[in-house]
């Protein structure tokens, strides 16, 4: 089978294109920079992002001299070549601030910038009920069904997540596929709620999926 040529980047004027830096655990964005030829080779060559500073005109390896390195998995181009997405194993925080990522100020309907730091960018979906979750328990909410299974203790959660592995079994037995996501997503907010009671962060559970990825075989056991 050939191999489709390498595609010829589209850079701008100034000999450049931008690079979206994404976590290659959850997803999230953590930075943005650009790289010209001579960058991408570099990313290419150490498996380690280089960029281009626009505002010291010279080629920069990420974390030189801090320390807080990205090292690059996967390397990706947009559908007109002008664009580069990095999927990276970041080594400390990626911002110069010493936030994770460099997204942390929220716009209001407005377009202002909210004056608060958060990391609700980070990640999708799961991330955001896992907020959630841990927002009900630091302050509970009348009606919240998450409060009430809070409020009904370890021993509730637990039982919510057996029920719904059961009804994921059966789920899965009668084949038909709205079932199975409708009882899979129930088992995933319910194990959301067992890492919320624990605070456990998800970042933590991708880490140890991370370390398995590749592999093969059975755990050892201790």
């Amino acid at each position: 089978m050939n191999q489709k040529p390498a595609p010829q980047f589209t850079f701008d004027q100034q000999g450049l294109l931008p690079a979206v830096v994404q976590d290659w655990l959850d997803g999230s964005v953590l930075m943005l920079g650009y790289m010209n030829q001579e960058a991408i080779a570099r990313t290419l060559a150490t498996k380690r992002v280089h960029f281009w500073s626009r505002s010291r005109k010279r080629l920069w390896e990420k974390g030189e001299t801090s320390g807080h390195t990205l090292h690059v998995k996967d390397l990706f181009v947009d559908c007109d070549h002008d664009t580069i997405l990095v999927k990276a194993q970041a080594v400390g925080p990626t911002c110069h601030t010493g936030e994770r990522a460099c997204f942390f100020s929220r716009l209001d309907e407005q377009g202002r910038t909210v004056a608060e730091n958060t990391q609700d960018a980070a990640g999708g979906i799961l991330e955001a009920v896992l907020r959630t979750i841990r927002e009900r328990r630091a302050h509970p909410q009348a009606g919240s069904y998450t409060t009430k299974l809070f409020e009904g203790g370890h021993d509730k959660i637990l039982k919510k997540v057996a029920e719904e592995a059961g009804e994921v079994l059966l789920a899965s037995k009668g084949g038909k596929k709205e079932e199975i996501v409708y009882e899979v997503a129930d088992l995933f907010f319910h194990t959301l709620m067992v890492l919320g009671y624990h605070e456990v962060a998800l970042q933590d559970i991708y880490q140890e999926l991370g370390k398995r990825f590749g592999k093969s075989g059975l755990r050892t056991e201790k």
